[in-house]
């Protein structure tokens, strides 16, 4: 009886719980006093919520929003691909479990250039551009060590909702078609998403059976289904028949690591960030080196200086993540020397306070001895935030990468597949769908897990915590976030219009200044003259934000989106 009240609670959807004084509207923060959930699609935000509100703590909810979110965002929540979770408990430690794709054991360094010595769309669509899968794994992980509750009542939702069904919002319509190109050229995905051809409308009822049945099987057998059972084998014989590299025993023998956070300070507060093979953990806490006693707020956010240090600090960490970055188990990522007080001096050294430095003038500034050391990201991933009564906090980023991954859903398993494989630098040197270049550090290996901007962190003060913030959007993940942070740290914004504040991102190549919409026309004039070539974008990651404040959680999603906070 009590299993059963406990999964009618959660597949109720619970709404938002304000104190007096505060307010749902835009640039207005919502605020609670016991736990909260931040999330990019609003049904799993709610989901979240009822696993707090019925005791469970944050890494049960965590649980239920990611699996949640392979139901009902399947542009990006999954089951098919990989991520990362960060982990922040009330006791004040920190661990963070890396649940990245890994390249199959049949993957090869070029196999994706073509007989025209070119890089090939092969890593990008269809049965081999995917790399294993990592995310049931990763929550499985994060269960075991964390969870309290039971695995098959954090599951229960995500059944429900893909067995029963779900209403079509106008931002699922909308995402179904405009991915109808990609989906439409596998059948199994036509039949699912696009209905034959004729699209759901918001307001219609999706109803997913095929993965209703393979999450059921996960919440009765637990992870070891999907790695080696029958989800598995289906997995790996409808790979067989289909071209794909994933075989039975590179799903079993895949793990989800527990890695050491990277960790710095910043102004008074203690950054916890993703570490390798993240690019993005490393960059925030760069950056914010390179930053840290330039003066470069006195002018207030977005102000020409602070637009100018900030865009500078960009362009040398992307210059060094081009060549220096990578899975540390195939590569020795230079992690101290890239944070180290002196490089981060004679990085900000070269930044010329009146004018940009071109890009051809900014170079991956590390002298090594050893000759040997040494991207391809879609925007559409998916993050969200949790913090329980406790005072435990979990942020998680996870992805397929493009939106719908490959575009292939697995024939009677009902999900879809990564096409992860692209986050390799399938041609070292040469620049990717995002204009990024890869090196060989980033290279095709078997077993390898692919370089991602992908960056959960939460950030401390005085031992307690103050921030847990991330995002989706490929190469602007480590931007977008960094300038969240900056603007509540250094700006003493609050958390929605932190996430709200138009934003920018550079990335050293190609030499141009992204401006989101929104941006002063006077600071983009004063931009120009200093040499900067400037061009509009619609976004600079899509970042979602939670900050403790005179003892309320406060928590922010893009009033551009349609992502929910949730808390009581």
């Amino acid at each position: 009886m009590r299993f059963r009240t406990f999964v009618a609670g959660l597949c109720a959807l619970f709404p938002v719980v304000l104190f007096p004084g505060s307010a749902a509207s835009a640039k207005t923060p919502v605020t609670a006093r016991h736990g909260m959930v931040v999330a990019q699609e609003p049904i799993a935000a709610d989901v979240g919520l009822a696993v707090l509100k019925h005791g469970g703590n944050a890494v049960d909810a965590a649980v239920a929003v990611g699996f949640a979110l392979a139901v009902t965002h399947p542009a990006a929540g999954n089951i098919g691909g990989g991520g990362f979770l960060l982990v922040r408990l009330a006791n004040g430690k920190s661990h963070f479990v890396d649940f990245r794709e890994a390249a199959p054991g049949g993957a090869s360094r070029n196999m994706y250039i073509g007989p025209d010595g070119k890089p090939t769309k092969d890593s990008l669509f269809g049965w081999r551009a995917s790399g294993v899968p990592g995310s049931v794994k990763g929550f499985s992980e994060a269960y075991k060590k964390w969870g309290t509750k039971k695995w098959a009542e954090l599951l229960a939702p995500a059944v429900n909702l893909a067995r029963n069904g779900f209403t079509v919002d106008q931002a699922l319509a909308s995402e179904m078609l405009g991915s109808a190109s990609t989906l439409r050229n596998d059948p199994e995905s036509n039949r699912i998403f696009l209905r034959d051809g004729k699209p759901y409308q918001a307001g219609e009822t999706f109803r997913q059976p095929e993965l209703a049945s393979t999450l059921e099987r996960i919440a009765t057998k637990g992870a070891d289904d999907f790695y080696d059972g029958e989800t598995a084998r289906k997995l790996a014989a409808a790979m067989a028949a289909h071209g794909g590299l994933i075989t039975e025993a590179d799903l079993k023998n895949y793990r989800a690591i527990e890695r050491k956070p990277l960790e710095g300070a910043y102004h008074g507060y203690e950054i916890i960030t993703a570490p390798p093979p993240s690019a993005g953990g490393l960059g925030i806490l760069q950056m914010l080196g390179i930053l840290n006693g330039m003066g470069f707020g006195s002018d207030g956010p977005n102000s020409v200086k602070a637009v100018h240090y900030t865009a500078e600090a960009m362009r040398r960490f992307y210059a060094d993540r081009s060549k220096y970055l990578g899975d540390p188990a195939y590569y020795d990522v230079p992690v101290r020397q890239l944070l180290s007080p002196q490089y981060l001096a004679e990085r900000r050294a070269s930044i010329n306070p009146a004018q940009a430095t071109p890009a051809a003038e900014i170079q991956p500034g590390l002298i090594l001895a050893a000759a040997g050391v040494h991207q391809r990201e879609s925007s559409e991933t998916t993050h969200f935030n949790v913090v329980d009564a406790q005072g435990n906090a979990v942020a998680v980023t996870y992805t397929i990468n493009n939106s719908f991954g490959s575009g292939i859903t697995v024939p009677g398993l009902g999900f879809l597949l990564n096409d992860e494989m692209d986050d390799f630098a399938a041609k070292p040197g040469s620049p990717n769908l995002f204009g990024l270049i890869g090196a060989d550090a980033d290279a095709i290996q078997p077993g390898k897990r692919p370089l991602s901007s992908m960056n959960p962190t939460i950030v401390t003060r005085d031992g307690k915590l103050f921030m847990a913030v991330g995002a989706p959007g490929g190469s602007r993940i480590t931007t977008g976030v960094l300038q969240v942070i900056l603007d509540v740290v250094d700006f003493h914004m609050n958390a929605q219009d932190a996430v709200d504040l138009p934003r920018f991102h550079d990335q050293w190549k190609p030499d141009i200044l992204y401006l989101q919409k929104g941006f002063n026309p006077d600071v983009e004039a004063a931009l120009v003259k200093m040499g900067y070539k400037t061009k509009p974008i619609n976004d600079v990651g899509r970042v979602e934000a939670i900050v403790v404040r005179n003892g309320l959680l406060e928590g922010g999603t893009e009033s551009r989106h349609n992502g929910k906070v949730a808390g009581y």
